[in-house]
């Protein structure tokens, strides 16, 4: 029976048996075949650029240089007073001298300080935090008779404020707020550019999540809180880290509104120290301790105290910090 009447190939006209076939098979089989990968020869690499190795010195670099004077105030941290007076900042902390930490550490003040510190940055975030996302969202929404008045009401901040006697007679003389600690956290509770950072992230939240949302039946709050704050953990991580810092360095407000020393912040602590033993130091009369104050030491000292909690901060914030603050600064 003839293969055209059975319908199959015969066996001389089949791809493997085909004449030429042997000369063409080396050159199918070197060709590749869509979906599959083809292996690469061990032992050779791809050849490193240039561009890539001159961003790989400068960014370390860059590194090295930021690092370097943070090092030497740890280090001068620990140098005795009298070889920082005369030689002035070095690598290495010689001769070792705790003299300064000593002196911070003497008593319950810097405790109490970090208390304070703590409790208004840890409160204060969270407050700020709440308001901002609430506002830029009732904005980003753009909502009738609504989003219009809280826009001119967040934006007029940005041109020009009360002053310092309204506010002072605002805290101390309305709200009664005079000697605690939410003095400080309130005047600085909201804080226009941030407000508009996050209306910025909010406007990108695709509209069809929010309106399948609420054809299932949820209302605003609803989406709020378990719709929109979870899509927004970038934006909300870098503007409570803002917030965090902004509080977290705060005195001048401390300073204004703050009587009852137990209730001093970290910063104002620290800051009133400084003065005061400067000042000892300086008078014609000091005694010979006083005279022998660390004074550089102190200075320095003062500055890892106050820095270093916060520094522990970004390592947290810090896979959310560049995409919020892009996705929150594009145009919406």
């Amino acid at each position: 029976m003839s293969a055209a009447l059975t319908g199959r190939p015969s066996p001389e006209n089949t791809p493997g048996n085909s004449p030429g076939n042997d000369a063409d098979r080396p050159r199918r089989s070197a060709t590749a075949v869509p979906g599959r990968t083809t292996a690469r020869r061990p032992g050779r690499r791809r050849p490193t650029e240039p561009f890539t190795v001159v961003s790989y010195v400068v960014v370390s670099l860059f590194g090295l240089f930021c690092l370097l004077p943070l090092w030497m105030i740890v280090a001068g941290s620990f140098t005795a007073e009298s070889k920082l007076s005369r030689t002035g900042y070095s690598l290495w902390p010689n001769p070792f001298s705790l003299d300064a930490y000593r002196m911070l550490f003497a008593g319950t003040a810097l405790l109490d300080g970090y208390l304070a510190s703590l409790f208004i940055t840890g409160v204060g975030t969270l407050l700020s935090l709440s308001c901002t996302a609430s506002l830029a969202w009732a904005i980003a929404r753009r909502l009738p008779m609504i989003s219009r008045p809280l826009t001119i009401f967040a934006y007029l901040p940005m041109l020009f404020s009360g002053g310092l006697v309204p506010m002072y007679l605002l805290v101390t003389q309305v709200l009664r707020l005079q000697n605690s600690w939410f003095s400080v956290i309130l005047p600085g509770m909201m804080a226009p550019f941030l407000i508009f950072v996050a209306v910025s992230f909010f406007r990108q939240i695709p509209e069809e999540i929010i309106d399948s949302a609420r054809v299932d039946g949820a209302g605003e709050l609803r989406i709020f809180f378990r719709i929109v704050l979870p899509l927004s953990k970038p934006i909300l991580a870098v503007v409570g880290l803002f917030y965090a810092v902004t509080y977290w360095n705060e005195w001048f407000t401390a300073l204004l509104f703050l009587s009852d020393q137990d209730k001093f912040p970290l910063q104002l602590i620290l800051q009133n120290l400084i003065s005061n033993v400067t000042n000892a130091a300086s008078l014609p009369g000091a005694s010979a301790s006083q005279a022998a104050a660390p004074v550089y030491q102190l200075r320095l000292a003062m500055t890892v105290l106050t820095v270093a909690p916060i520094l522990l901060a970004y390592p947290f914030a810090q896979r959310y910090f560049v995409k919020g603050l892009t996705l929150g600064a594009s145009k919406g």
